[in-house]
């Protein structure tokens, strides 16, 4: 049986590219070394499954960032990665710096 939400907290981590989420989210979610480090790889593992035991054993997802550096807004790159997580099964939620305030669901944008 599943647990219910594997809770990812990237809060406090310096999270500039892409690069940076990808070292960020790696040991949290049980990827494997051979993890191909690109939108389409993460789509596999939090949409299909199979791939993260850790991931495949919850029902759910929710990755935790700061509203600064790659999801500051307006980023090409959190605007596709945010595109990724369906906001029901994996979401990604995003804190406004500051405020203690979170937006959720697909896109990168912050609370005010």
């Amino acid at each position: 049986m599943s647990a219910p939400e594997l809770v990812v907290d990237l809060r406090g981590r310096h999270i500039e590219t892409l690069d940076d989420f990808w070292d960020a989210v790696s040991g949290p979610c049980g990827l494997p070394t051979w993890f191909g480090r690109n939108l389409d790889a993460w789509a596999d593992v939090i949409e299909s499954r199979g791939i993260s035991d850790e991931i495949d054993g919850h029902e759910t997802l929710s990755v935790h960032v700061d509203g600064q550096g790659l999801f500051a807004g307006g980023r090409r790159d959190a605007e596709l990665l945010a595109g990724v997580f369906d906001g029901r099964r994996n979401r990604l939620v995003v804190h406004a710096v500051g405020r203690g305030r979170a937006r959720e669901g697909r896109g990168p944008g912050r609370a005010g």
